[in-house]
């Protein structure tokens, strides 16, 4: 878990670095198509236009993390507060949402994102707007699933019959005990939404030109994968190594956070 948190770590300084550092990831230069790593700006080398690698792969990751925390922030705020009402109100409400989620369940989640983005455009508020609706559905599954098991307790029952609100009661009583599962999912969520807005920008509907993204310089760099190979490992790495950590990250907070498995050891 160490380590995968160290990755998130760097992922983090690099957007920040690629926002604080007097960077020029756009900048063209003709006379360096395709020259190695020389240190300074081109500590990667240049790409097909001239391009520093190093630092389009900089601006890239503040791209990725942008994306990635917004649409999980607005994925889990979406699904936690329609899952907690399905879960504890029951009835007609808790019927019609569980027949839209088996809905969007239907559809695999990345080509319902495509088809989102491509109805919506390319840019990165549409990246965000479809994988948000993509992403609602497992915290939403997630949280139902959690009060459902929490509102028998004794403390929510005695919440109830002091005459506590709905929203109190699912603010004060519940989701404090469904932080811990909500977190991992949410763990899990950066990696699918980092993977997700790299395949989007990798099929021209993400991050536009000359933007900087990890999937838009893989696509730029496959064309040219025989004569620099290093124009699609570069990113190739970085977004694996990043998809890696995170989903690390969340297996080590799910054993951390359980109870049961952390007392059998």
């Amino acid at each position: 878990m160490r380590l995968s948190l160290l990755i998130l770590l760097l992922w983090l300084i690099a957007a920040l670095a690629g926002v604080v550092l007097p960077l020029r990831p756009d900048e063209i230069d003709l006379e360096q198509l395709f020259a190695p790593p020389t240190g300074g700006d081109a500590w990667l080398g240049r790409d097909e236009l001239g391009r520093s690698l190093g630092a389009r792969l900089l601006d890239g990751a503040g791209i990725s993390l942008l994306v990635a925390s917004v649409t999980v922030l607005i994925s889990a705020a979406l699904g936690t507060l329609i899952g907690a009402l399905a879960g504890y109100l029951g009835g007609w409400w808790d019927r019609v949402i569980s027949r839209l989620i088996e809905v969007f369940l239907a559809f695999p989640g990345l080509l319902l994102a495509i088809a989102l983005a491509a109805f919506l455009g390319p840019g990165i508020d549409n990246v965000i707007m479809a994988l948000s609706v993509m992403g609602w559905v497992g915290y939403a599954r997630l949280a139902r699933n959690q009060v459902l098991s929490l509102r028998q307790r004794e403390h929510v029952l005695a919440a109830v019959a002091l005459g506590r609100r709905t929203p109190d009661v699912i603010r004060l009583h519940l989701l404090p005990l469904m932080l811990a599962p909500l977190l991992v999912e949410a763990s899990y969520g950066i990696a699918s939404a980092v993977i997700a807005e790299a395949g989007l920008s990798f099929l021209g509907l993400g991050v536009q030109p000359p933007q900087a993204s990890w999937g838009a310089m893989i696509r730029e760099g496959v064309r040219y994968l025989l004569v620099a190979p290093h124009l699609v490992l570069v990113p190739g790495a970085a977004l694996s190594l990043v998809v890696l950590a995170a989903n690390l990250f969340g297996d080590g907070l799910r054993d951390r956070l359980d109870v049961t498995s952390r007392n059998r050891r």
